[in-house]
């Protein structure tokens, strides 16, 4: 890597982290830098998985107060959420991505959706408050668990269909679970790590760049999206879920 590659990695990994611990997406900025840096594609995406962990941890202890209360919950959904990931790495692995390529604008730009309608869809599917107890927990290990898969295997915008669903299917408000994506996100990029490091066509000087990077980003995006009232985080969420959609939809159709 030159001087240009270091400062555009650089860069992209501070946004990214920050992006990331507010609405998820990040690796849309990470991944077409590695791409502009020279790598092939599915190196660029094993590399950009591995890259972003160290933020998604950082997002965790910037969250970390309004974690506050959700230890059973949180171990509860961990086995899914590890089960999904290792899942959606076998499938990276093992599948061509054409398919997958096709059909993920159109789960980002569902989970806007979801999100930005919640009020509606919970008319719908009723209230978490109406739910029983075993029906609710049913759904997020059930929600936990796609969502992993689908990170385990590309992960961009994971963040935002994380919030959409659970926003449905949890009674808190969007700060907690906000803070329970960044638990998720980071659970789903240790799980990438260990696979790909192991299996996979990981540039390792790049990520010593971004990954860095990436951990200033998601500290101080975490405590930004703590100050933010819970329409605007909402609305960013939706914003830039729909942006990073249409920009698949666009990249896949191109």
């Amino acid at each position: 890597m030159d001087l240009s590659h270091i400062l555009l990695l650089g860069i992209a990994g501070v946004a990214a982290g920050a992006v990331n611990a507010i609405a998820g997406g990040g690796s849309l900025i990470t991944f077409p830098s590695l791409i502009a840096t020279g790598l092939p594609s599915v190196a660029a995406n094993v590399t950009n998985s591995v890259s972003v962990f160290p933020g998604y941890v950082s997002s965790v202890a910037g969250s970390r107060a309004d974690l506050a209360g959700q230890g059973r919950r949180v171990r509860a959904v961990l086995p899914a959420a590890a089960l999904g990931t290792l899942a959606g790495c076998v499938l990276l692995l093992s599948t061509p991505g054409r398919v997958f390529e096709v059909v993920v604008p159109f789960l980002v730009l569902g989970a806007a959706a979801t999100l930005a309608f919640q009020e509606r869809l919970r008319g719908l599917v009723g209230h978490p408050r109406a739910m029983s107890a075993r029906r609710a927990a049913v759904t997020v290990q059930a929600v936990v668990f796609v969502g992993a898969v689908y990170g385990g295997y590309f992960g961009a915008a994971l963040g935002v269909m994380y919030v959409a669903a659970l926003a449905l299917v949890l009674d808190e408000p969007l700060k907690r679970i906000n803070a329970l994506k960044n638990v998720l996100s980071a659970t789903v990029g240790l799980v990438t790590l260990l696979v790909f490091a192991l299996f996979a066509d990981v540039r390792w000087d790049a990520v010593a760049v971004l990954a860095p990077a990436t951990v200033v980003g998601g500290y101080a995006g975490a405590r930004l999206a703590r100050r933010l009232p819970g329409k605007v985080l909402k609305w960013v969420i939706v914003t830039f879920g729909t942006a990073i959609g249409l920009l698949l939809l666009y990249r896949a159709f191109a």
